[in-house]
């Protein structure tokens, strides 16, 4: 049993209380673990809520900075010496155009493809987890990754000086692998899967000495994406959606999120009712929305087969816990293939103007089969994160976006060549209605 830690940050009185198993209950030191030693059960940060309610408000939250660490005490740093790069407070943008093609009245994007640094909500849980990385005395950082893990983990550890060594899977895409290249860190191309790659970092981490960040570290990491939570709540004037829907890959970001509701509501920042929350996956890497249609407790692990990489984890660590979240807050977690995927992308750009990577394009795809099933009421508010940028995962809509016309620099050229356009336009309008 640990030793409560105190937050430094305008109160003395303590706030983080232990690591905790979320099976057993068990409880250890604030110390690089994720495992708990009697049950093999994930650990998460026990916080004292009954501290924390006195320490926090509204009016203390907004006068903070305009990033994840205006919610500094929710999250699991024990001093002051944070790593602050601008991450979090991302736009919740008011859809219309595409709140009016579904047929919703009150729909929200929530879009972390304009997060900083490196434009994807993982900006949010590397944040935490490289500050308390430093603060247990790590020098070297790690990750296994789909690709925008290891972009966030390069680029904040560059920032805070820190050594870095990240694995992907050797197939991902071009965006990806530049995108973690550019921050000079060591990058291992496995030749395998993210399952594969996982279980490799799991033994370097075991020989290596290194903080890594979603193994010895998961954690702390983990609880960067109740932020998602806390900015919807304040970006609503302090109140909770009616229904959120967002992509599953481990399931961590879905149950922090819910989390990070509770938490609000715990210590009486928000008023508490039940958020309906689904989730959403791609047909070739599905394991918790089967999980979930066949209502089973347990996740069966399958191989990845998707242009959705992002979210390609065949075995799911936090899968059944998002199971029941769907289950307990009347959510649903679905599939859709990989042309809707696309379809999802593009939708999103044509009325949104938002250009999402195959992850949220997945995410809008199963939002639009949850209307369609009836299974969104039209006057829900409704939220839909999107957490990575389509410049990430440009390979995925290639051929399916159209060509530019290629003209003479003469009047004429420009006239045949937009009469073309239009006539292309109508024939598409056309098609559509027949």
């Amino acid at each position: 049993m640990t030793q409560a830690i105190a937050h430094s940050n305008q109160t003395s009185t303590p706030i983080l209380e232990a690591l905790k198993c979320k099976e057993c209950g068990a409880e250890y030191e604030l110390k690089a673990s994720h495992v708990c030693e009697l049950c093999f059960g994930p650990l998460e940060v026990k916080y004292n809520y009954s501290n924390l309610r006195l320490s926090v408000s509204r009016e203390k939250i907004q006068a903070g900075p305009n990033s994840i660490w205006r919610y500094r005490q929710f999250l699991p740093v024990a001093t002051d010496n944070v790593i602050d790069v601008g991450t979090g407070m991302t736009p919740l943008v008011r859809s219309h155009r595409l709140a009016r093609r579904l047929g919703l009245n009150k729909l929200y994007i929530k879009n972390d493809a304009v997060n900083m640094p490196t434009l994807s909500f993982k900006d949010r849980v590397v944040s935490v987890a490289l500050s308390r990385a430093r603060e247990l005395g790590f020098t070297t950082v790690s990750c296994a990754s789909t690709g925008n893990l290891a972009n966030s983990t390069a680029a904040i550890a560059a920032h805070a000086g820190l050594d870095c060594c990240v694995f992907i899977p050797a197939d991902l895409e071009a965006g990806k692998i530049l995108g973690s290249l550019i921050y000079s860190p060591t990058l291992m191309a496995v030749k395998g899967n993210y399952d594969q790659v996982n279980r490799l970092c799991c033994e370097v981490a075991n020989t290596q000495g290194w903080g890594f960040v979603n193994i010895n570290l998961r954690p702390y990491y983990s609880e960067g994406s109740k932020t998602l939570a806390y900015e919807v709540a304040e970006q609503l004037g302090w109140e909770l959606p009616d229904h959120i829907v967002a992509p599953l890959a481990s399931g961590s970001l879905f149950t922090k999120i819910y989390k990070g509701f509770q938490e609000f509501t715990e210590v009486g920042l928000v008023e508490g009712k039940n958020v309906r929350f689904s989730g959403a996956q791609a047909d070739g890497c599905s394991p918790i929305a089967e999980a979930f249609r066949e209502g089973r407790d347990f996740i069966k692990p399958v191989k990845p087969n998707t242009i959705a990489k992002s979210i390609a984890i065949g075995n799911p660590a936090d899968g059944i816990y998002a199971v029941e979240i769907a289950k307990k807050t009347n959510g649903n977690i679905e599939s859709v293939n990989d042309a809707e995927i696309i379809e999802g992308m593009k939708l999103l750009a044509e009325t949104e103007g938002i250009f999402t990577e195959t992850a949220g394009g997945t995410t809008v795809a199963v939002l639009k089969k949850l209307v369609e099933a009836g299974k969104i009421d039209p006057d829900e508010t409704t939220v839909v994160y999107i957490t990575g940028n389509g410049l990430k995962t440009q390979e995925a809509v290639q051929g399916y976006v159209g060509e530019p016309l290629t003209i003479d620099a003469k009047l004429d050229s420009f006239e045949r060549a937009l009469e073309r356009s239009r006539t292309l336009d109508r024939l598409e309008w056309q098609q559509v209605l027949v």
